[in-house]
């Protein structure tokens, strides 16, 4: 192998052990956790050496980036996650190659993304969308990194359920760095639980609960996640440029 994909090979190694463990401490089968590898920042070709490496699930948080990396790769069985922020003025981009958006989070970016689908002739798939559910917010507000409050969440889910060319697949967060969850993942993680149990008493088929990153997968997983986000644990911390 060449030494970027030894090295990646290593990393994949050593985070699918910290899920398997994480499962195992939580009393959980390791398939009920998908790892999504979160390649923001780095080239196509290292998307490439993540599919021969296995990967299935790859991540991105920038249009600008995300949209040419995956012509790119249109080759591979790949499922493609939109995380990021996004603009409505991005919709009709991100849903001619996105699985997933992770980030939805207003009932305008619902309708963007529900026109944007429809044009994109996805052969019958819906655009699966994800609440984004912000717990720094406070209520009826948004947080500072995205995302709707939690009182926000049901009447935003019944939005996409409603929305041709959309499905509603579920929650995710991010650790907020403010409010009562501030330092606080695994309480955070928790909280998201309860709300996707809610959510689940309305739409059962909204399952997923995307949490987790590098640093706090593990808490993540114990809160029953059934997807996190690895970026750097796999590819490594991007040097400053300059």
């Amino acid at each position: 192998m060449t030494d970027r994909k030894t090295e990646l090979a290593a990393n994949l190694e050593r985070v699918e052990q910290r899920i398997a463990g994480a499962c195992a401490a939580a009393g959980r089968d390791r398939d009920e956790v998908t790892l999504i590898v979160v390649t923001k920042t780095y080239p196509a070709s290292d998307v490439r050496l993540l599919a021969e490496l296995g990967v299935r699930e790859v991540a991105e948080n920038r249009d600008q980036d995300a949209a040419p990396k995956a012509a790119a790769c249109a080759d591979l069985d790949l499922t493609w996650h939109f995380v990021g922020q996004l603009q409505t003025n991005k919709a009709r981009s991100v849903a001619g190659y996105a699985d997933f958006v992770q980030s939805v989070d207003r009932p305008k970016l619902v309708t963007s993304l529900s026109s944007a689908a429809q044009r994109a002739q996805r052969a019958g798939r819906a655009l699966g969308c994800l609440v984004q559910v912000a717990l720094d917010a406070e209520a009826g507000g948004r947080g500072d990194r995205g995302g709707v409050a939690p009182d926000g969440v049901e009447e935003l889910a019944g939005l996409i359920e409603a929305a041709p060319g959309l499905s509603l697949g579920g929650v995710m967060t991010v650790a907020p760095l403010s409010g009562t969850y501030a330092g606080r993942p695994a309480a955070a993680f928790e909280r998201l639980a309860e709300i996707s149990t809610s959510l689940r008493a309305a739409w059962p088929a909204a399952t997923m609960v995307s949490a987790g990153m590098s640093g706090d997968l593990e808490h993540a997983v114990a809160a029953g996640a059934t997807h996190v986000r690895v970026g750097s644990a796999v590819l490594g911390v991007r040097p400053a440029l300059g």
